[in-house]
Formats: structure tokens, C-alpha cells, sequence
């Protein structure tokens, strides 16, 4: 495998793909717009009175263990943004699945794929490139989407304790390391959409069916069905390992390099 024809390819994906406003403001406005919702719910929280008791006995059980120990300001609180905490998981999501399109149908509409497909590149190489070229800024804008909600709680909390709650270690981990598995995840279901669509729009709209599942996610724990708990994190960090193997492997085959060069000309 050729590292050097692989960031090639990935300074040339940058050079082309940021040059589209749509791309270039869903890569710089969604992380720090998801950001700052929770911080705006803390701040409009932060006056309230501390009062002596959560009342934990009166909540369901998963959010009556995240208020345990806790005044009824700091549970507020910590339910409140521990539930837009799982928009984090969103972002890796939604940036791949729009610069991934542009990445291949894009390239197609312009009829500039088919002279990269008549080098010596290999689809393996090419295909790597064009995950690190939509990974890499959807995983950036997580981690600094993420830094900057912890620094806003840390200043907005109506105390430490509400700090400790929300930034625990399992969800440190989903984001650091889940994070990228989501992104890969979705460059590779867009591509594998992509190679079978002429439209980026078309192909962005199918694409961004990706979030669904971590929509659910917030929805149930938004319902108090469950809690983003340590053992959930641990299952989708290893379930995510092996569905993206297997979608990348996937891509590999369903990218045809001849059908591309006959017929996409």
C-alpha cells in the first residue's frame, strides 16, 4: 500500500470538498451549534435555588441513580444536559454523510473521477483516502464540539458535583473513541450509496439516514427507557469495530472501477 498516493488523495479531497459552502458550514456550525445548546439550558439554569433534596424517590429509576447524592439545582441539571449529551454522537455522523457525496458524485458530475481511476492508485488506496479526507474534520470538530461543553459546564454548573456527573469516563470514551468508529461508519455507508448514484443531493439525503440510530438512542434516553450507562459504551465501541470492517470491505467491492470508467463517462 502506497501511504504517499493515499495523502495525496486526501489534501486533494480537501482542496475540492471545502470550497462547497454546504460542506464547509455543516464541518463549522453544526459541532459548535450542538455545543452550545446544553450550555444554554445550563446557563438558564444557574440561578435556580439549590434546594436540600433531588427527590430521587420520585423519578424513574435510571435517572433517580444519576441524581443520587445530589440538591434538586444539580439533578435539574444533570438530567437536563446529560440528555443533549448524546448529541455528541451525532456530529461524527452527519459531517461524513455530506462531504461524503460530494467526495464521489460529486467528482462524477465533474467528470474529474475517471481520470484518478485510470492511474496505477488502487481502489484500497483510494477509498482509504477518501475515508481519512471526511473522518479526520468529523472527528476534529467532535473532540473540540465535546472540549468546549466541558469547559462551559465546568463555568456553568451550579457545582463541581454536576461536573462529575456529566463528564464521567464512559462518555469520554464514546466520544475519543467511539467518535471515530461513527465517522467511519458513515463515510462507508455513503459510499457505498454514492457509488450507486449519479445526484449528490439525492445521495446526501440517503446517506443521512445514518443518524437514525443514534437518534433512538437520545430518544430513549431522553424517555428514561435506559442510561448511556459504561456497558452500553463497551458494546457499541466493540460492535462498531466489526461493522466497520465490514462495511469498508464492502465499499472495497461495491466501488467498480471498470463501471465507472465505461459508463460514468
Amino acid at each position: 500500500m502506497n501511504v504517499g498516493r493515499i495523502v495525496t488523495i486526501v489534501r486533494k479531497e480537501w482542496a475540492e470538498l471545502y470550497k462547497n459552502t454546504l460542506v464547509l458550514t455543516t464541518v463549522l456550525f453544526l459541532p459548535l451549534f450542538l455545543a452550545a445548546l446544553p450550555l444554554i439550558i445550563l446557563w438558564a439554569t444557574a440561578d435556580m435555588p439549590m434546594g436540600s433534596d433531588a427527590g430521587v424517590t420520585d423519578l424513574p429509576a435510571q435517572l433517580g441513580d444519576m441524581c443520587r447524592g445530589l440538591t434538586a439545582a444539580e439533578c435539574t441539571q444533570v438530567i437536563i444536559a446529560g440528555q443533549f449529551t448524546m448529541l455528541f454522537m451525532m456530529i461524527p455522523l452527519i459531517i461524513p454523510s455530506t462531504v461524503a457525496p460530494y467526495s464521489i458524485v460529486g467528482e462524477k458530475t465533474q467528470h474529474s473521477l475517471e481520470p484518478l481511476l485510470a492511474t496505477p492508485i488502487r481502489t484500497i488506496e483510494l477509498l482509504l483516502g477518501k475515508n481519512l479526507a471526511s473522518v479526520i474534520p468529523a472527528v476534529l470538530a467532535t473532540w473540540l464540539a465535546y472540549l468546549l461543553y466541558a469547559i462551559g459546564i465546568w463555568l456553568l454548573a451550579v457545582s463541581p458535583a454536576v461536573a462529575q456527573r456529566l463528564l464521567v469516563g464512559h462518555w469520554i470514551a464514546a466520544v475519543i473513541i467511539a467518535g471515530p468508529l461513527l465517522a467511519i461508519f458513515a463515510v462507508n455507508v455513503t459510499i457505498m450509496i454514492s457509488a450507486r448514484s449519479t445526484d449528490p443531493r439525492a445521495a446526501q439525503q440517503v446517506a443521512s439516514l445514518v443518524v437514525l440510530p443514534i437518534i433512538l438512542l437520545f430518544l430513549g434516553q431522553l424517555a428514561g427507557v435506559f442510561i448511556f450507562s459504561p456497558l452500553l459504551v463497551a458494546l457499541m465501541i466493540l460492535a462498531l469495530i466489526v461493522l466497520d470492517a465490514a462495511l469498508f470491505y464492502m465499499a472495497v467491492q461495491v466501488f467498480d472501477r471498470e463501471t465507472i470508467l465505461t459508463r460514468w463517462g
